[in-house]
Parts: C-alpha cells; structure tokens; sequence
C-alpha cells in the first residue's frame, strides 16, 4: 500500500467516525421517535455508506411480542405518513420480523429471538453505529 493509498484510508475512517443524524437520511430522527413511543428495545441506527454501495441506513429495534411489533410498524407508519414518506416496500408483518422499507432507511422491526438469530448488528459490524436520540 502506498502513503497515498493509505492516507485515503485513513481519511474515509475519520469520515465515518464523523456520522451524525445532520448526515443521515431524512426520516432517522422521526423513525427513532416513534420507535421510542412504543417502547422499542435497543434500537440502533446503522450508517451503512461506508461499507455498502447499496444501502444508506439500517434502524433495527426489537419488540417483544407480536402485537409491540404491530404496534412499532404502525408508529413509524403513522409518523412518516404524516411527513409525506412513504414505505416503498413492507415485508411481513410476523410475530419475528417486519422490515419497512423507506429507500435509504431500511427498518427491521425484530423479536429478540429473530434478532440474536440474523444478528444484523453483527454482520454490519463494520457500519458506523449512530447515538440518535429520541425527543
């Protein structure tokens, strides 16, 4: 590797060291908020830019039960609608696992079984994790 070579690298990890809610797609803040109204559990928010060319932002959050998961689907539904986005795809709802799908923000609405099983976290592990605090 070259000094130049590695001085990019070097430049793109203090980039994605930098990652704030400023710098991730519209809807995370909102997405985050209703989440948190419905008492979503460990909810993280996956800036994926820097280790995907095709995904932006994953927000994960578990629920625990079949109706929380509802409950957290409709959240982000009813908040998002009432700021014009609208879910491009919805895959389930089920009693483990509904992903919403917002173009550059992908939801996955997960019980803690389905959650430690495809553990997410873990196979993004080398995305930027983003503290976005719920208002």
């Amino acid at each position: 590797m070259t000094s130049n070579q590695a001085e990019g690298n070097h430049e793109h990890e203090v980039q994605a060291a930098a990652t704030s809610l400023a710098d991730l797609p519209e809807g995370v803040q909102s997405i985050v908020d209703a989440l948190d109204d419905k008492r979503a559990v460990d909810v993280a928010v996956l800036d994926l830019r820097g280790v995907s060319e095709t995904l932006d932002c994953f927000v994960v959050a578990t629920g625990e039960s079949g109706l929380q998961l509802k409950a957290l689907e409709e959240s982000v539904h009813v908040r998002l609608k009432a700021e014009g986005m609208y879910p491009r795809a919805v895959e389930g709802p089920s009693e483990r696992w509904v992903l919403l799908d917002y173009g550059p923000v992908v939801v996955h609405l997960m019980s803690p079984e389905a959650r430690d099983f495809y553990d997410l976290d873990g196979l993004w592990a080398d995305a930027q994790r983003v503290e976005v605090t719920p208002h």
